[in-house]
């Protein structure tokens, strides 16, 4: 187990750890103190001053968020644009798209429900085909398939979750990344559960475009979500809309789009949540992502191992890589139900459904799934808890 992160210390920095086991980090982590004490220290100024006086006076620690987010995955602060969750940062490049009939777009059989459903929309709008490439022997997605449905074309996209909702799946975008340049296709990717979990940089993953979240594993508040727009690709597309924060009224008849990324922004934001965003960027730069990559992996396979040891319960990761989500059932529960029994018992788990996977969960005979998604202030001694309480409920 990696060492490099004072876990004492960080969970005194985390005051949720005193009362529960927190294993929803996917869904939504426990904030450290300081990005609660930025956002209300904002808002009290706010109270007294104004929130317009307030926004100019502090301008720089709103613009360090941007800083923040591209030393976070390798990009410059003019390809970040801020946005109100990851679905809208990824619905304005998504929506932004010029799609014709017979149009095709490549995705994952892992997809998100999101997605998905934005896919079908423009489906029946424009007539736009989605084919989700099937799963390789270890169940990440079939580079080679991708590899040859690339060569027709007609595709106009490559969409792709990184991390799926429902499961420890690590696809491998870097590889997908650069068969997508090969081609000359844009890459979209959604780092929603892996921005904050993995050490990423986009130069590597060889996308166009990275979505991400501020409250799942880079532990920052609700209401947050970034996106990446690579520099040269800026043109590439454009926004699905537009005001006086992405555009400029030049004169009656014109307008001019920001040069930069922020032409995917809207003008009004929640400044307390930005700049709670940037605190809590900047504690996982401090603590260091490779560090934190290598314990919340650690700690993945510790429970996937644990859980795997127990009669009754199966274990339902694919892939030839796994993060720290583990999705796992238990013979003769429902998975509604172990939650619950988990529950009152001080451990949050939450449940993944085939209505955010239908591409999934079902072609594997699943409907649901436990979904434990471990994060670096957890403990080995927890998840040998969480062990125990599972055994239980047999």
């Amino acid at each position: 187990m990696d060492n490099r992160i004072d876990v004492e210390r960080v969970r005194d920095e985390t005051p949720g750890c005193r009362d529960l086991v927190h294993l929803n980090n996917a869904g939504c982590s426990l904030p450290p103190r300081g990005v609660v004490d930025t956002m209300t220290d904002y808002l009290r100024n706010e109270a007294s001053l104004g929130g317009y006086e307030v926004q100019r006076d502090r301008s720089e620690q709103i613009a360090a968020t941007y800083t923040s987010l591209a030393s976070l995955i390798g990009a410059r602060p003019s390809e970040i644009a801020l946005a109100d969750n990851a679905t809208r940062a990824w619905d304005m490049v998504f929506y932004g798209m010029r799609f014709m009939p017979g149009d095709r777009i490549l995705t994952c059989q892992a997809e998100y429900g999101s997605n998905a459903i934005a896919y079908l929309q423009q489906a029946k709008r424009f007539g736009v085909e989605t084919t989700a490439i099937g799963n390789d022997p270890s169940g990440q997605i079939d580079l080679a398939q991708l590899e040859r449905e690339l060569g027709d074309g007609r595709v106009k996209l490559v969409s792709m979750t990184h991390i799926p909702t429902q499961g420890g799946l690590i696809n491998p975008a870097a590889a997908v990344g650069a068969l997508a340049e090969s081609a000359g296709v844009p890459f979209l990717l959604d780092a929603c559960q892996s921005v904050g979990q993995l050490n990423l940089d986009v130069r590597e993953l060889r996308c166009d475009v990275l979505t991400g979240t501020g409250r799942k594993y880079l532990r920052g508040p609700r209401g947050t979500g970034f996106l990446y727009v690579r520099e040269d690709a800026m043109d590439a597309f454009e926004p699905a809309v537009l005001d006086n924060g992405s555009a400029v009224w030049t004169s009656p008849t014109a307008y001019e789009m920001n040069p930069d990324a922020r032409r995917y922004e809207t003008w009004e934001k929640n400044y307390a949540a930005v700049v709670g965003l940037g605190a809590a960027v900047d504690y996982a730069l401090a603590l260091g992502m490779d560090a934190i990559e290598t314990r919340v992996l650690a700690l993945g396979d510790l429970l996937r191992r644990t859980l795997a040891d127990i009669e009754g319960v199966r274990v339902h990761d694919l892939g030839q890589s796994r993060c720290g989500i583990v999705s796992f059932t238990v013979e003769g529960v429902a998975p509604d139900d172990v939650r619950c029994a988990l529950a009152d018992n001080g451990v949050n788990v939450s449940v993944s459904k085939s209505t955010s996977s239908q591409w999934d969960l079902p072609s594997r005979g699943l409907t649901s799934v436990v979904r434990a998604s471990v994060h670096y202030y957890n403990t080995e001694s927890e998840i040998e808890y969480v062990g125990s309480l599972v055994d239980g409920l047999r």
